[in-house]
């Protein structure tokens, strides 16, 4: 399995990079593959933490849970990710083990059949541990369609890589950026648009998907809608000097030269050796 690094494994399980190198530092997680490689069960483990977290378990809960599951059961091979958020208790952890769930601790606890939990209103402990897997999946083919996405010749494998990604794990906003451009690249603007408007709708502040979207309107001639996403995109990330080229240019096209001159000035101070430098500095 291919190694990643900790930028890709950052924007694969949708975690800042500052986050990871904390976790890494104090031994939340230890890559199997060198300091900074990061191999497949590795990405397991980090969408573990992601998605305990954000079920409001505690992070010293988590470390514990490792070591108590790491002294009872000492033949699981990567305990963080066998954790699992149990649905009937909140910031509780459990494992699935041997075909009973447990605490970390060792306590046995209920496992009662879906129908019976569905006629509580209760989802089955299997649900989210089904959700992890498929999200990991998703996580496999996302990356595969991140390989494959450059090469006109393997953008029809790129797309369908995508797509298995999405039916696993159809809510990722990445994948659905990601899709859009390998339509884009195909010309299949329809498509591309789409997915980027889907992209916005799971996460609003989806930079890539906001200025993917610019890009397109504008080429389109949908000047006032392709501002609205280049403004977006810069309240997002002020500090991106390609924002602010993008912006000028537009803002001269739509006969405003003095916003055109506040980016081209902008531009300059971010990138004063930029490709764009020269232009820039013509038009000042």
């Amino acid at each position: 399995m291919s190694a990643y690094t900790l930028p890709e494994v950052a924007r694969i399980c949708r975690v800042s990079p500052a986050r990871l190198r904390y976790w890494r530092r104090t031994r939340l997680l230890e890559p199997a593959r060198g300091v900074w490689a990061f191999g497949f069960r590795d990405l397991v483990s980090v969408r573990t933490v992601v998605e305990l977290i954000d079920r409001g378990v505690p992070l010293r809960r988590i470390r514990r849970s490792i070591q108590a599951v790491s002294n009872r059961i000492p033949e699981l091979e990567l305990p963080l990710s066998a954790l699992r958020h149990w649905p009937h208790a909140a910031a509780r952890v459990a494992v699935h083990h041997q075909g009973v769930w447990i605490e970390p601790d060792g306590q046995t606890l209920l496992d009662f059949p879906p129908s019976s939990l569905a006629s509580q209103g209760v989802s089955a402990p299997i649900a989210p541990a089904w959700r992890d897997f498929a999200r990991r999946l998703a996580a496999e083919w996302f990356e595969r369609g991140c390989r494959l996405d450059s090469e006109r010749s393997t953008y029809a494998a790129a797309i369908a890589a995508y797509q298995r990604a999405l039916e696993l794990d159809p809510g990722c906003a990445d994948t659905h950026c990601n899709l859009g451009s390998v339509y884009f690249n195909q010309n299949r603007r329809a498509l591309a648009r789409a997915s980027y408007e889907r992209a916005l709708a799971l996460a609003p502040s989806h930079l890539e998907a906001h200025l993917n979207l610019a890009t397109l309107l504008e080429e389109d001639g949908q000047d006032a809608a392709a501002l609205r996403h280049y403004r977006r995109a810069l309240a997002l990330a002020p500090f991106i000097p390609d924002t602010h080229v993008s912006l000028a240019l537009l803002y001269e096209r739509l006969g405003l030269p003095r916003k055109a001159l506040g980016s081209w000035r902008r531009y300059l101070q971010l990138a004063p050796n930029g490709a764009w430098a020269g232009i820039a500095r013509g038009r000042l």
